[in-house]
């Protein structure tokens, strides 16, 4: 394979692709967090944690619907991806231990996790939003930044609870 020095510039359709590309991987990751978001609550032995889950359940939700949106809005619908990287950091809940002796770190293990799958969101949201300037998609545009700025915001609050553990 022959390397260059620059990567060659995306024409609209090559864009639309990858947007399409990123949308799907974002979207499916999040629709499976959605269905295993109830066995994570579960797990949290702190009632701080639980709510600060069942509070970023919400903010999935939200963006699953925005999404939803975005895919109507180009006139697309959702594929499916059997291979996603979002899907698979979440498969068997994390491999967190139901059995855990030290509750404490299921706890952080859920606080690491989501924190992971949120900086992931992070990135893939600013890329989209990159992508839809590009195609000048500016009805698009605020539904994705409102996602990214929950994203953000869930990375902060797990950031703070994962303090409460460490230095109290």
């Amino acid at each position: 394979m022959e390397t260059t020095a620059t990567p060659v510039p995306l024409n609209d359709d090559l864009l639309k692709e990858v947007f399409h590309h990123h949308l799907n991987r974002i979207y499916n990751g999040k629709c499976f967090l959605h269905k295993t978001l109830p066995g994570l609550v579960d797990l949290a032995s702190f009632k701080g944690l639980q709510l600060a889950i069942e509070e970023f359940g919400g903010d999935v939700l939200k963006q699953i619907v925005r999404m939803k949106a975005i895919y109507a809005l180009l006139g697309e619908t959702p594929e499916n991806n059997e291979c996603n990287p979002i899907t698979n950091i979440i498969k068997d809940e994390f491999c967190l231990n139901e059995d855990q002796t030290l509750p404490l770190l299921n706890d952080l293990d859920l606080m690491l996790y989501v924190q992971v799958l949120e900086h992931v969101n992070i990135t893939s949201y600013r890329m989209l939003i990159m992508i839809a300037k590009m195609l000048k998609h500016d009805n698009i545009i605020q539904m994705l930044q409102e996602s990214f700025d929950e994203s953000q915001d869930n990375d902060k609050l797990f950031t703070l609870i994962a303090k409460e553990y460490i230095t109290n």
